[in-house]
């Protein structure tokens, strides 16, 4: 493989190859994770919204669907990489207080806007805001919680 570098153990992306084949298959599974979760958490919504309300059963249907979604990633999208499961539990945490704060200020702003909603309404609502959550979170997975950890220098590179 061909690197260039710039300093010692230092490597661009842009000449790491293999980089750029590993982003395209964690956006690929992260984006199948993200339909099939996505449409439980819109099933359960749906299922909810009527017994409990539109905002329980948004926050309801998002802790559900948070960790099971996580685990997901952590076996199948970014396996192989090394994650700390305390850097695991706080983006559970914190991908729940996400989506409920952000779920709960588009439902009521849809509220503000359309008098009365419908459930179909609300769903597609909430719909498009977890595709845009989406991708703010596939960034926080990627470089941060599953981020690529360089490797240690060896005695050959110090000196």
């Amino acid at each position: 493989m061909a690197t260039t570098r710039c300093a010692p153990d230092h490597r661009l992306l842009a000449t790491d190859p293999d980089r750029h084949h590993e982003l395209g298959t964690h956006a690929a599974w992260y984006a199948v994770a993200g339909v099939v979760t996505t449409g439980v958490q819109a099933v359960l919504f749906l299922l909810l919204r009527d017994e409990l309300g539109s905002q329980v059963a948004n926050l309801v249907a998002i802790a559900v669907t948070t960790v099971g979604n996580t685990e997901f990633h952590r076996r199948v999208t970014f396996a192989g990489r090394p994650s700390n499961a305390g850097k695991r539990h706080l983006q559970d945490a914190l991908t729940f207080a996400f989506y409920a704060g952000y779920g709960s200020a588009v439902l009521a702003l849809l509220d503000a806007v359309v008098d009365r909603p419908t459930s179909w309404e609300e769903t597609g609502t909430l719909l498009l805001a977890s595709l845009v959550g989406g991708f703010v979170r596939f960034a926080v997975l990627r470089w941060w919680v599953f981020a690529h950890r360089a490797e240690p220098a060896t005695a050959a590179h110090t000196g």
